[in-house]
């Protein structure tokens, strides 16, 4: 996968759980309760957990972990062999070798996050969002964002270059009416 593209699904991944955060509150319109001792958030229940995995698995969060491993493997592999190109082949099957153990790791970490989403909601509310993503338009969503995040890189982008500008443009303007230049 392209750099670009693996930031842009970065990106994706990112904005989407954002709006599902924003989705969730405003769907949640109860009163804010008093503060209360901090408890242990009760554990979400296999529904719920279901519902996590195919809104993470949608919007392609079970893939990037699923890259990592392989993609860190393949850069120590790139890193080692450009001073020591004569263990590649050692160092490949070492690599293949261990490979398994950190895969586990990126399973748990998956695992954790399909958790940790669902008890961010109700289930019910998580439920109801995991039908969105496997909607007709849920599907249109999630294939539209990736250009959007794009394109909303890009617009942002430039209006961050140019804010700074113009930051430095006023505040220097203003400053100099003070009597400091800077």
């Amino acid at each position: 996968m392209p750099v670009r593209a693996g930031i842009v699904r970065g990106r994706l991944a990112l904005v989407m759980l954002a709006a599902l955060s924003v989705s969730a509150q405003a769907a949640d319109t109860t009163p804010p309760a008093a503060p209360a001792a901090p408890a242990a958030a009760p554990t979400p229940s296999p529904a719920a957990i279901a519902a996590a995995d195919t809104i993470l698995n949608t919007i392609g969060l079970k893939q990037q972990i699923a890259i990592v491993v392989p993609g860190m493997m393949q850069e120590l592999e790139t890193n080692v062999t450009r001073t020591r190109p004569e263990i590649r082949d050692s160092l490949r099957v070492t690599l293949k070798a261990i490979q398994p153990e950190f895969d586990e790791t990126a399973r748990q970490t998956y695992v954790q996050a399909e958790s940790l989403l669902a008890s961010e909601m109700s289930e019910q509310d998580i439920t109801q969002v995991a039908a969105f993503f496997n909607s007709p338009a849920g599907k249109k969503y999630v294939q539209a964002t990736p250009v959007f995040v794009q394109n909303l890189g890009d617009v942002t982008g430039a209006w961050r270059e140019k804010l700074s500008t113009d930051i430095l443009e006023r505040a220097r303007a203003e400053m100099k009416k003070k009597g400091v230049d800077f």
